[in-house]
């Protein structure tokens, strides 16, 4: 299901009938359906006409799937219609009572290896998220606020960082979302509804920063907004305080323990490039192999310690990767980062990201963070490319910006700017101009997929006689 009030309803049916809910992204195709579907047992499906088809084409293959309904559209057999059912129902249903840690939800995500893994959890995961969408938010909710984002509702960052947390305080959403993000709609969406309040993945903020002089056309007056996902840099913190008149708070997490780490420009410094101090509620360092918190400074991984009230129980019937992703009571992100002596985080990029380069260990995040301010670049991802010398060089895949003709010339400016900037060592030693980046569904850079292809390449070169 899209975003649409159907959707909402339903999560909170399944709720209280002491169901597990799970969403599904309505970009899923058959065999991502399935396996989903399949891995789970579901037992019930809610969908719209436009994703019907799906369903019908893949039923047989579902045995413990026993009851299909349909918001709207043409009828099948033995699918039944969701308004209809919802006339026929009693008034007098009591909810079913569900303890804290009692499962509610299961949010597939995909690693880096093997087939997506199910995080399950419980229903104290509401509560727990609270201080993590109120502290980006600058003290969310206040009056006439109004919450919209452009990240589907089938995964966390809309679901849990913006649609139920709104309706816990009784604040309206926007339910809206186009199939491809458009950057001047968004801003036309934002006016015409007095939209206050937004989660914006960086992804959509760059391409909205593209959009000329936006006041001239569209009369927004924004509260706040909150990002995640990937590192904010200077030039997306610069454009949200002159374009949109407010400081970006940025945040972190990940589907398996979300909005544990932030920003509230209204009670502490905003430092670019950091993610922010551990939200309240939460105990969050950085570890070494052997889980312990190593020294202010020192790149490890960020890990959270259990219990916590938004950490997810287990992954759904895989003990083995549920026992992998702790170090005694410490929950993994997989993620690199420092912490400054003051508490900051600063990110450094996933442990499968890392550049070895020459015995230099590289974080893409610096770098993309020192190519987003170079006039010529409107997007970028930065992967290690195979080298016989140096193990890995660093590689740049950019997106030019419109008025821009990229060529060789374009290119060594890029480089020097860099190497002027960061460190020998650290600026791209090739350069590769693309018209867009590899995304996830939820916005978020494919550098493994880059990484991949790289790989691919440089083997195919090698082979070459």
């Amino acid at each position: 299901m899209p975003q649409c009030p159907e959707t909402a309803l339903s999560h909170i049916a399944a709720y209280k009938v002491g169901a597990v809910a799970i969403p599904l992204f309505t970009l899923f195709g058959t065999d991502a359906l399935e396996y989903r579907l399949s891995n789970s047992e579901a037992r019930a499906i809610v969908t719209d006409a436009a994703n019907l088809p799906k369903i019908m084409e893949i039923w047989q293959k579902l045995p413990n799937l026993k009851t299909v309904l349909v918001t709207g559209g043409k009828k099948y057999e033995n699918v039944q219609n969701f308004w209809n059912l919802i006339e026929k129902g009693s008034p007098d249903f009591q909810p079913v009572y569900t303890r804290a840690d009692d499962p509610a939800l299961i949010i597939y995500t995909s690693g880096t290896t093997g087939p997506p893994k199910g995080a399950l959890h419980a229903h104290r995961t509401l509560l727990g998220h609270l201080p993590g969408v109120e502290f980006p938010h600058n003290f969310f909710p206040q009056e006439d606020d109004l919450f919209w984002t452009p990240a589907d509702w089938a995964w966390i960052g809309g679901l849990i960082d913006v649609l139920f947390p709104s309706w816990h305080h009784g604040i309206p959403v926007l339910a809206h979302r186009a199939r491809k993000f458009d950057p001047e709609e968004a801003f036309h969406l934002i006016a015409k509804h007095k939209i206050r309040n937004a989660f914006m993945p960086p992804t959509a903020l760059k391409l909205m920063r593209q959009v000329p002089d936006p006041k001239s056309r569209h009369s927004y007056n924004m509260r706040s907004i909150g990002s995640g996902g990937e590192t904010l840099g200077q030039e997306l913190l610069d454009w949200g305080r002159d374009v949109m008149g407010l400081t970006i708070n940025e945040f972190y997490g990940q589907t398996e323990c979300n909005l544990i780490v932030g920003c509230c420009a209204d009670v502490m410094e905003i430092r670019p490039g950091s993610m922010g101090r551990a939200i309240p509620g939460h105990v969050v360092d950085v570890i070494d192999e052997q889980g312990n918190p190593v020294k202010a400074g020192t790149v490890g991984e960020i890990a959270v310690k259990r219990p916590d009230p938004v950490m997810f129980l287990e992954y759904w019937r895989n003990l083995d990767a549920t026992r992998k992703k702790f170090i005694g009571d410490w929950l993994l992100t997989g993620d690199l980062a420092q912490k400054d002596a003051d508490g900051y985080f600063w990110f450094n990029g996933r442990k499968d990201d890392v550049i070895t380069s020459a015995g230099y260990r590289i974080g893409p995040a610096e770098i993309e963070d020192c190519l987003m301010k170079h006039p010529a670049v409107a997007m970028v991802a930065v992967v290690g490319s195979p080298d016989a010398v140096r193990t890995e060089i660093v590689k740049a895949f950019i997106v030019p910006k419109p008025e821009v003709t990229p060529g060789p010339e374009v290119a060594e400016d890029i480089k020097t700017f860099v190497k002027t900037r960061l460190a020998a060592h650290e600026y791209p030693r090739e350069i590769e101009f693309v018209n867009e980046l590899p995304m996830t569904a939820t916005g978020k850079i494919m550098r493994k997929d880059l990484k991949k292809l790289e790989v691919e390449r440089k083997t195919k070169i090698d082979r070459i006689p």
